[in-house]
């Protein structure tokens, strides 16, 4: 695996290993374990990654790396929240000056999360912290979408 590089989270190389861990695997939670793992190592200058899952209008914990965090964030509330919400990805330059964010790690200072679709509707976000302010760049932003691109398309069928 290639040295990590600050502003360049995915390259063809960390996409191509997500394929080869996931592929043709039929067990849903473990490849987000995995996927989680994978990005996590991939990555520097992060505090936490991790998955939340779509139950009704909450997202709930899912796989992660790092501290111990939030188990369920209201559709709408926090950067998660919001994410899911509007189905869009959220990229927070200073999470200390978004509105209502959530806490779960004083260490944080930067976020972005990316929706994870099934349907065309939230399934759950790939959440991802650092403690450096600016951290993350719209090439991060591209990349991760294709990331959970790739996760989507080997998790479709897979969940009830």
């Amino acid at each position: 695996m290639a040295e990590p590089q600050y502003g360049k989270m995915t390259d063809a190389a960390c996409l191509e290993a997500l394929r080869s861990l996931v592929s043709g695997v039929p067990h849903p939670v473990a490849n987000l374990a995995n996927a989680a793992s994978l990005l996590f190592l991939h990555t520097d200058r992060l505090n936490w990654l991790g998955f939340y899952l779509a139950e009704g209008n909450t997202l709930v914990l899912g796989p992660f790396q790092g501290k111990p965090a939030c188990i369920e964030i209201p559709f709408g509330k926090g950067v998660c929240g919001t994410a899911a919400g509007e189905n869009r990805t959220v990229r927070v330059e200073d999470v200390h000056l978004f509105p209502g964010h959530i806490a779960c790690d004083g260490a944080s200072n930067s976020e972005i999360v990316v929706p994870i679709r099934k349907d065309g509707k939230v399934f759950g976000v790939l959440d991802i912290d650092s403690p450096l302010l600016g951290r993350f760049t719209e090439v991060d932003r591209a990349g991760l979408e294709e990331f959970v691109s790739v996760l989507e398309c080997e998790l479709e069928g897979l969940w009830a």
